[in-house]
């Protein structure tokens, strides 16, 4: 077995719903996903229902950029899938890497981001297009970003959260979406993705992470979501969100506050909540 290619994004957390104020913005987690090309197949099944990856070569050959001989799709990622977590931003954005690698192709990131993109609108796994994830999936930090505009001018707002090593971030996985997004129901919730959107501006991205949650639930009737967000907060995490269009929630509370940590995971686990513990990209 030799692997031709190599290439590595990551998954990301919420901080402004694209549906909800016309912008989008995610935050880049220590979530990654490697994708490799083979000259031989992987032994390990890929899961790949909307056929992600057969979109990422075809985006790529419509591009009109070199393809070499043959080759296979090995994926080992540790986004949770269909959980808000961005996992089809970061397989696409990666799979676009391993093509640059294999075929000695030099790319600019927003060309990465734009064929990433182009690739899960034409395997219709997105409803927004995934702009700002997949800015997430290959750059840390955050973007405010445009999805009606082309990918190398959509950006608006940029930044890092502030001391991101002194952050413990945590992800609540309540299973894969069940609900059908419907796109009409977020103009229902305006209030708190323009709040979302202010909070950005000014700084407070806990109080954005927050609202979003707020719109997020609220769009999508999680009523559940909207309650262990609020309990979260009652218990000492400093924001807490649904990611995505749901359903996981991540929270994150000073990693100084071990008593609350502790008291946190303690009353989740008693819910019969799971959750694991992730961080802030910095790289």
């Amino acid at each position: 077995m030799a692997v031709l290619g190599r290439g590595t994004a990551y998954g990301s957390c919420s901080l402004l719903h694209a549906l909800g104020a016309g912008y989008g913005a995610s935050l880049s987690l220590d979530l990654p996903a490697k994708v490799m090309i083979r000259d031989n197949p992987d032994r390990q099944e890929i899961v790949d229902p909307h056929g992600l990856l057969d979109a990422v070569r075809n985006t790529w050959t419509e591009a009109g950029l070199p393809f070499g001989e043959e080759f296979h799709w090995m994926v080992r990622s540790e986004v949770p899938r269909g959980m808000g977590l961005k996992s089809s931003s970061a397989v696409a954005a990666a799979a676009i890497l391993a093509l640059a690698d294999a075929t000695d192709t030099s790319l600019e990131i927003f060309q990465v981001v734009d064929l990433a993109v182009r690739a899960q609108i034409a395997a219709g796994c997105t409803v927004t297009g995934s702009v700002d994830d997949t800015w997430a999936a290959v750059t840390p930090g955050w973007k405010v970003v445009n999805p009606q505009v082309p990918v190398d001018q959509g950006i608006a707002l940029e930044g890092l959260w502030p001391e991101p090593e002194e952050w413990a971030v945590f992800v609540v996985e309540r299973g894969e979406r069940t609900v059908e997004i419907d796109p009409q129901s977020f103009t229902r919730a305006q209030m708190h993705f323009q709040k979302s959107l202010m909070a950005i501006q000014q700084g407070a991205l806990d109080n954005a992470m927050t609202e979003n949650g707020r719109g997020v639930a609220l769009s999508t009737a999680d009523q559940i979501g909207r309650k262990i967000c609020n309990d979260l907060h009652v218990w000492g995490a400093r924001c807490a969100g649904i990611s995505g269009s749901g359903p996981s929630i991540v929270f994150m509370i000073p990693s100084v506050n071990e008593a609350a940590i502790d008291r946190i995971l303690d009353s989740l686990s008693g819910r019969g909540l799971s959750v694991f513990e992730t961080a802030i990209r910095t790289e």
